[in-house]
């Protein structure tokens, strides 16, 4: 990442291309093209690095297995390129649609979809049964269940498609690729969906480990542990998707059920589960971007916020981050993504701590702050995103701040479209690429020493 972030002085700044830039019915076309030069062309005067755009496997390989549709991305790029922007591709083996900002519906590829309904084990699930079509279980990730691939064959298989199709681009105008590993493009668990408003902030989640893959994997943890019982499920009194950390046995603060040998033995599978999938998919990409010069790979990390002043930090524990007011949860991601050369992108950089409803005891500039911290200890760079559209000069100090202190790799700004370039918006907005291509011109804050409670947690 070092490179990219070379090219301009301080922090360079990428603007995230609308959801449905690539038509969705054939891969072929652009929404948006008759502006798309012109704002392409803003973005270059204003300063901007370049342009972050989902690459959809539900697009590309939307219609059979290894039929691969780049056309429309490759106008894209060769637009980028025209306008000297750089380009970060995302890697989306994810649905587009139920999560927040999704504002238009992008399925899984139609055979995907087809095996899943045949088999809807390869779906995440909850202890109630609902089945999430956003990405599939990891529980199956080295089983060959698509049409005789094992899903991660398919997502390293859609990578050297793309690297293939875009040879002639890589390092010149596309530098990085952000390789999505769950929903929303995360590295976590559909934990927290809100379509058919299943799930609403500052709702806890709920915990997604009751497809038949992963009960199998637990049941065989829990019997090499000596606990058979413990495979039979997830935690029954973790409440439900909406409840509050108080309102539940487990996550409760005084003596729940999470800080039992069963909670840890537990929490300690489902997040090994998740890392491990981290490695798998990623090696994958190492592998075909590896020896690319000048293109970097990244991963995107959910800015978990909400509870994140109570004990147990319940939210972060169902989507599958074991961090806990005792036990430092990203340092194990970071470590991962570390063994890979990835650069760790983060979101809610934007978030003050005061901004937020405060009974959900929310600490986005904590949490930041966490992240950040376990970045530098495993040696990998942080890059950061907002999480909601702001074009207000309080986000944009936060994020200046922010990556200042942190000494960000690089910020991706949330997103182009008309709300951008109305004429203050944009005028901020011009304002605060200059501001972030000046963030490095000082000394950045000291790094804190670490505590002894934190020093126990990262060697947990």
């Amino acid at each position: 990442m070092a490179e990219c972030a070379a090219s301009k002085s301080g922090v360079p700044v990428f603007v995230m291309m609308p959801l449905d830039t690539v038509k969705p019915c054939c891969g072929s076309g652009l929404n948006h093209r008759k502006t798309m030069a012109r704002d392409l062309a803003a973005l270059q005067s204003a300063g901007v690095e370049g342009i972050m755009v989902d690459v959809w496997w539900g697009i590309v390989e939307g219609e059979e297995p290894g039929m691969y549709n780049f056309d429309g991305y490759m106008k894209l790029v060769g637009m980028a390129r025209d306008a000297r922007l750089k380009v970060q591709a995302v890697m989306s083996f994810h649905q587009c649609g139920g999560n927040v900002g999704d504002t238009v519906n992008i399925p899984l590829p139609q055979w995907v979809v087809e095996e899943m309904d045949k088999d809807q084990d390869l779906a995440y699930t909850d202890q109630w049964g609902r089945r999430s079509y956003e990405y599939v279980s990891l529980g199956c990730d080295d089983m060959p269940v698509l049409q005789g691939r094992t899903p991660v064959q398919c997502y390293t298989d859609f990578m050297t498609a793309f690297r293939d199709h875009f040879a002639a681009f890589l390092g010149s105008t596309i530098i990085e690729i952000q390789v999505g590993m769950g929903p929303a493009g995360e590295l976590r668990y559909p934990s927290y969906p809100e379509s058919e408003e299943t799930w609403k902030f500052p709702g806890i989640g709920a915990f997604q480990c009751y497809d038949k893959y992963m009960l199998s994997n637990l049941a065989t943890a829990a019997a090499t542990a000596g606990n058979p019982d413990w495979g039979l499920g997830g935690p029954t009194d973790a409440g439900d998707y909406n409840s509050c950390p108080d309102d539940t046995d487990f996550f409760r603060q005084d003596g729940g059920g999470w800080g039992t040998e069963y909670g840890q033995f537990f929490m300690s599978w489902y997040s090994r589960m998740l890392l491990e999938h981290g490695d798998r998919v990623l090696s994958g990409a190492a592998s075909v971007f590896g020896h690319a010069p000048g293109v970097h790979l990244s991963a995107k990390v959910a800015g978990i916020h909400w509870h994140y002043g109570t004990e147990s930090h319940a939210p972060e524990l169902t989507a599958g981050y074991y961090n806990t007011q005792h036990r430092d949860g990203y340092l194990p991601i970071a470590r991962v993504l570390g063994r890979h050369g990835a650069v760790l992108n983060f979101t809610c950089v934007e978030m003050r701590d005061h901004e937020q409803p405060q009974d959900a005891l929310c600490q986005p500039e904590c949490l930041v702050r966490q992240v950040a911290a376990a970045a530098r200890e495993a040696g990998v760079g942080i890059a950061g995103e907002n999480a909601l559209p702001r074009y207000d000069e309080a986000a944009h100090d936060q994020v200046v701040a922010t990556a200042q202190e942190e000494q960000m790799v690089a910020f991706t700004y949330l997103r182009m479209g008309p709300d951008l370039f109305q004429a203050e918006n944009w005028s901020r907005f011009a304002m605060f690429v200059k501001r972030m291509s000046d963030a490095g011109s000082s000394p950045p804050r000291s790094r804190q020493k670490t505590t002894e409670d934190d020093a126990v947690s990262v060697q947990g």
